[in-house]
């Protein structure tokens, strides 16, 4: 009997590693005839696994079922869940923290003293830090919006604007996207024909939806660049475009998430649009990118204050010898 649990585990073990096995490769990894895997994957069955026989060929695949039945996890994905669960419990999604933690709860239970081990000495050894309390979104509201685009189906919507003004908005959604602590949703605005980009914990899904909509074309290559576009200019009261003497690839780890985006001019520059809340922090946003550039736009103080901060870089090389 316990000869064959094992045997059933390690059958599940392989089912659960690759999509599709044929049985004579399962019968070789297990060390019994075709029958007995037959007799195994029926077991297997029995206890709410869905083993699907492939067509054409002798073999099985194991699919998604009705109810989720107990997973095999090796080591390296057990403390991978076990670490990704902790770091949910600090999620924005309203309600998702309890239910995390109730779900390691139930891992650590049956975790081995050593992988138990191994989670709680990296979150004893870890500090959260630069964590803002962000705005919180209801689960079932980011589900009703995947939904919509996933079925590229018109969203209806109140919206509250950062003004505190309310509207109701028609939209064809795009994508969702988390950033930081926020979630935005990404979405042509069928009322005021462009595309837009929301707040999800400011607004109110309705039900019913609209129609279905044949997907646009996002006005940007993907989805995240214009997410950095919109954050990083057009939400700013002071906004500039250089162009970086430097190829887009070789400067774009050097431009973090929200300062501003790229756009490729060719192997040799490309143009940086961003914004920022005054004109000094434009100056320092630029510079800390380290790249030769030529201003190309921005407010008239711009030019002004780089020819500040250039003497004030002089004027601390003013003692300073020269090198030879």
């Amino acid at each position: 009997m316990l000869e064959t649990s094992a045997r059933l585990l390690k059958l599940l073990s392989l089912l659960q590693a690759h999509r599709d096995w044929r049985g004579t490769d399962l019968a070789e990894r297990l060390g019994v005839s075709t029958r007995t895997v037959r007799r195994d994957v029926e077991r297997l069955r029995e206890l709410g696994y869905p083993v699907h026989a492939l067509q054409g060929t002798p073999g099985y695949r194991l699919g998604a079922g009705a109810a989720l039945p107990p997973l095999l996890l090796d080591d390296d994905e057990a403390v991978a869940v076990a670490v990704g669960l902790r770091t949910a419990t600090s999620s924005s999604v309203n309600g998702i923290e309890e239910t995390a933690l109730r779900a390691l709860t139930k891992l650590e239970q049956v975790l081995p003293a050593r992988l138990r081990h191994r989670v709680n000495t990296v979150q004893t050894a870890t500090v959260r830090a630069g964590v803002a309390p962000g705005p919180r979104v209801s689960a079932d509201a980011l589900m009703t919006i995947a939904d919509a685009c996933r079925r590229h189906e018109r969203l209806r919507f109140d919206y509250t604007s950062a003004r505190g003004s309310a509207s109701r908005r028609n939209a064809e959604p795009y994508s969702l996207v988390n950033f930081g602590r926020h979630w935005y949703l990404v979405a042509f605005d069928v009322d005021r024909e462009d595309w837009r980009t929301f707040r999800v914990d400011r607004l109110v899904p309705k039900t019913p939806g609209g129609p279905r909509f044949t997907p646009r074309e996002l006005p940007y290559e993907d989805v995240a660049t214009y997410l950095s576009h919109q954050l990083s200019a057009r939400a700013w009261p002071c906004q500039a475009t250089v162009t970086l003497h430097e190829s887009a690839d070789a400067v774009a780890d050097r431009v973090w998430p929200g300062m501003g985006a790229l756009e490729a001019v060719d192997e040799r520059s490309c143009l940086l649009h961003l914004g920022a809340e005054t004109v000094p922090d434009l100056v320092w946003m630029i510079t800390s990118v380290h790249a030769d550039f030529t201003l190309v736009s921005g407010p008239p103080e711009l030019a002004v204050e780089f020819r500040r901060q250039a003497g004030r870089c002089l004027s601390a090389l003013a003692s300073v010898e020269p090198e030879v």
